[in-house]
């Protein structure tokens, strides 16, 4: 798949095929892409969680109502960032976004459906996932990327490119 095709073609995926686990040399290529990703200083303030354990899912899906599809899935990757290794304030969190994004597009070319969740800003759930997943002081969780085999093909995009949303030297 060339990139601009996996850019146009990657969707939200929220029906995956049950019990068909994410290869590791899957996962740990998607996790390389994820570390290549763009950040403030080169710092790569990010920390990866790969969470496939049944009770921990269970767990996450009473935290965060929007990923019920995740028992399906059975893989799930909690982006965190890493407090000590940003920037500056508040850095980590375009920092971790860029790593998420590779690993939406990085899992979407090896025929993978993901769909970003978000765990951050929502205070409540950060607190959740940091305490379940036992996360140190200057560790913030930020994204939940569910990941696993799409249960059919998503249909074709929709043409999202708007010429009016584009300015130039000015508004």
């Amino acid at each position: 798949m060339e990139m601009q095709e996996g850019l146009l073609t990657r969707r939200s995926i929220r029906r995956y095929v049950k019990d068909k686990k994410v290869e590791t040399r899957d996962l740990m290529e998607i996790l390389q892409a994820g570390m290549y990703a763009p950040s403030a200083m080169n710092r790569q303030p990010w920390e990866f969680l790969v969470v496939d354990d049944e009770e921990k899912l269970n767990r996450i899906m009473q935290i965060h109502s929007y990923c019920s599809f995740l028992k399906d899935a059975g893989t799930a990757i909690v982006v965190c960032g890493n407090l000590n290794d940003q920037m500056a304030d508040n850095y980590w969190m375009g920092d971790c976004a860029a790593a998420t994004e590779n690993i939406l597009l990085a899992a979407h070319a090896k025929g993978l459906g993901t769909c970003w969740c978000g765990v951050y800003p929502t205070e409540q759930r950060m607190k959740e996932f940091s305490a379940l997943l036992n996360l140190p002081p200057h560790v913030r969780p930020f994204s939940l990327v569910v990941i696993g085999y799409p249960e059919s093909v998503p249909p074709q995009p929709q043409d999202r490119f708007k010429p009016a949303k584009i300015h130039h030297n000015a508004w």
